[in-house]
């Protein structure tokens, strides 16, 4: 396979929400390139990017896939990207790599909530963006509408370079207004009859090409200098000028398609080819330590692992872009956050399932190998001697939550290895076993997330699972203090066991005094692992307790901390003091007085008014202004707060505080609500006291299990 140079390669990202046609559009690119002699469908189950069986079986993109063509000369890598937003973390590391951005509209819908979270990434990167309203052949589509959207959303950047002359079922002619020509396709589409632009279209388009004109002048002086002088810029003048405002992420481009019907998808590469960014036109690449690095081939080799794929006979396949350098089959690399050396014996220029080897890939290059040992998803390998290393990708914080069960007890181990590896697959993914809940929790961005994950573990790692509602981390603490004794007395023949403890506790609250009426010989403040504190407070006067037996004491007092006395949730911020007591001079050892501590303290809890706190989340929703209501009304069910509501272009943003144990199943509820047009993102904000009537549910709830 032919080696391109730096100068040669465009890496571009296909992006949008569900449905937008993104792979559709790969599909017909492919196709145009001459890569591929017969367009797959979505449908038929037989596009190159959607392969996988779990794609076929759900009809929608679930991974990432890398693709490439070779139009005019120029080597274009394609990723085309999942549109929901439980796949999010795909797209975070497609746009990390990408040189330009292809965001796939609707032109049924324009802007949805899917593309505004996408924009974020998009924006954060600083891409340069193209947008491209597809499905232009639709009988419900609306290309003003869309671009509207667009520039509600994006701004005045969004600058339109073409135009459909009509639309809907009728639709097969563009007006470009960068060459100010007419495209006509053939009905079976491909490539398009060149025309003048009709006598009733030219008013329009001259007005248009003006505005165009305009926004590619303002980006650099001497252009405007030009305009200014003349008045126009010529074609050559004015790519330069889209190619400066694209590099400045000042301008996007607008582009007509039916990726369907083949119809402008071959103009919009040809535009990928002269004008929009590559890699060697991006900004030089920070590294971690704030230096800079060109995409220059001379430089000492340098790669990014952005994705990393476990095959079920290949293997773990790692996707790396050259950063800068040329890596070569057996070269070896320094991976600097595993410290191991990594040798690259095989590389690839991956097309969905299709393997092709290469010997060579140079910077800003897209590439695969396979069975690194040491290396992740994040991680920069590079030249022994050299010394970047390239920041790490920011993924968005999980969602959704369960708890993971094997079917069968001898697979129990097997998950969390086999999660384990999902993770190193997908970041967005996470388990983690729960002392406190004693539950497997996995966490996702969204039920979809989940049963993508179920369906791996089952078919490709051979493991049953099931999920369970996960339990909630309630917390424990009181409201009042309490005095209390406990003795705790055995005698079994030969030593026993004696050991009595008086205590107070009282709520602890930051900042606050020592308590009043106590000799306080000695304090202790611990920071629990789980929030808020525990301040242990010695008062012993005389000698009645030895101070050899108070770490026994507080050991006591802390087993039932970390178990809480009324559900056996974690308890915190409470005061204890330890001011009386009595020993025996041979049966005394650190257990009685262990068990003691643990007893007074259970008890002199249990008169201080307990509380139970839950869990809150913050919620935010993006929502379309007529389906707000519904999705109110859903919240105030789940005992929602709304805090307030803003206005974010066609969107409603609510946000609110939910308890966590109100969360299950929201996402599916949300996407059933809206159609899938909303969106949602959480945070841990705060514990807070449960209602009255769920403390009294959850204290017979736990009399039930201790019973």
């Amino acid at each position: 396979m032919k080696v391109y140079d730096n100068h040669h390669i465009k890496n571009i990202v296909l992006l949008g929400g569900a449905k937008s046609g993104k792979t559709t559009l790969a599909e017909t690119m492919l196709f145009e390139a001459g890569i591929i002699n017969r367009r797959g469908t979505v449908e038929s189950k037989n596009t190159v990017s959607d392969f996988h069986e779990i794609e076929h079986e759900r009809g929608n993109s679930v991974y990432a896939t890398t693709l490439h063509t070779e139009w005019r000369g120029y080597k274009i890598n394609i990723i085309d990207t999942p549109g929901l937003d439980d796949f999010m973390g795909e797209i975070v590391s497609s746009v990390r790599v990408a040189d330009t951005c292809v965001l796939v509209l609707n032109a049924q819908h324009g802007v949805e909530v899917g593309s505004e979270l996408i924009w974020n990434y998009i924006d954060q990167f600083q891409k340069p963006t193209i947008l491209a309203i597809n499905q232009l052949d639709h009988p419900k589509a609306n290309f003003e509408q869309s671009v509207e959207s667009a520039k509600q959303s994006f701004g005045d950047a969004v600058a339109i370079m073409q135009y459909p002359v009509t639309q809907g079922e009728g639709f097969n002619a563009i007006i470009d207004l960068l060459k100010m020509t007419m495209y006509k396709f053939p009905t079976e589409g491909g490539k398009p009859e060149k025309l003048p632009i009709p006598d009733s279209e030219k008013a329009k388009a001259e007005e248009l090409h003006n505005e165009l004109v305009e926004k590619a002048a303002v980006n650099d002086d001497s252009l405007m200098e030009l305009y200014f002088e003349k008045g126009n810029l010529d074609e050559d003048e004015l790519r330069q000028g889209l190619k400066i405002g694209m590099q400045k992420h000042e301008v996007f481009p607008v582009f007509c398609l039916s990726a369907k019907q083949n119809m402008g998808s071959g103009r919009m590469m040809g535009f990928i080819d002269n004008v929009a960014p590559g890699a060697c036109d991006m900004d030089p690449e920070p590294t971690v330590a704030g230096k800079e690095i060109d995409c220059d081939p001379s430089k000492p080799t340098s790669l990014f692992v952005f994705k990393t794929l476990i095959e079920p006979y290949l293997g773990k396949v790692s996707f790396f872009k050259v950063m800068s350098g040329e890596v070569t089959t057996g070269m070896d690399l320094y991976n600097p956050q595993s410290q191991s050396t990594e040798r690259m014996n095989q590389l690839y220029i991956m097309d969905g399932s299709q393997r092709h080897p290469v010997d060579k890939l140079v910077a800003g290059d897209i590439g695969a190998t396979v069975k690194l040992k040491d290396t992740q998803t994040n991680h920069t390998l590079r030249d022994a001697n050299a010394s970047m290393e390239y920041p790490k990708m920011e993924f968005p914080e999980p969602r959704v939550r369960t708890a993971v069960v094997a079917d069968s007890k001898n697979d129990e181990e097997k998950i969390g290895e086999a999660i384990r590896e999902l993770h190193a697959e997908d970041p967005t993914l996470n388990i983690e076993f729960s002392r406190e809940l004693k539950q497997l929790i996995l966490t996702a961005q969204g039920e979809l997330h989940l049963a993508v994950t179920k369906w791996r573990l089952e078919h490709v790692y051979g493991v049953k699972i099931h999920f369970e509602e996960p339990r909630i981390a309630y917390r424990e603490t009181i409201q009042k203090a309490a005095t209390t004794s406990y003795r705790h007395k055995k005698q079994s023949g030969g030593a026993g066991q004696f050991g009595e403890v008086h205590m107070a506790i009282m709520p602890y609250t930051e900042g606050m005094e020592d308590p009043e009426g106590y000799n306080i010989r000695n304090k202790e403040v611990i920071d629990l692992d789980w929030g808020g504190k525990l301040v242990f407070y010695n008062c012993i006067v005389g000698g009645v307790i030895d101070a050899r037996f108070m770490p026994s004491i507080l050991k006591g007092v802390m087993e039932k901390i970390e178990e809480g006395p009324v559900t056996g949730s974690y308890a915190r911020d409470i005061c204890v003091l330890v001011f009386d007591g009595k020993m025996h001079a041979v049966d005394s050892n650190d257990i009685s007085f262990k068990i003691a501590g643990m007893q007074a303290f259970k008890q002199a809890f249990m008169q201080a008014d307990p509380k139970i706190l839950e869990p809150i989340n913050n919620l935010e929703v993006l929502v379309p202004e007529e389906m707000m209501g519904d999705v109110m009304t859903e919240l105030q069910t789940r005992r929602s707060l709304v805090v307030g509501i803003d206005t974010k272009n066609q969107y409603q943003v609510i946000r609110s505080k939910i308890p966590l144990a109100e969360m299950t199943n929201f996402s599916s509820a949300l996407k059933s609500l809206t159609q899938g047009r909303a969106s949602f993102s959480t945070s841990f904000a705060e514990y807070s006291p449960v209602p009255f009537d769920i403390q009294k549910q959850l204290i017979a709830n736990s009399e039930l299990v201790t019973a």
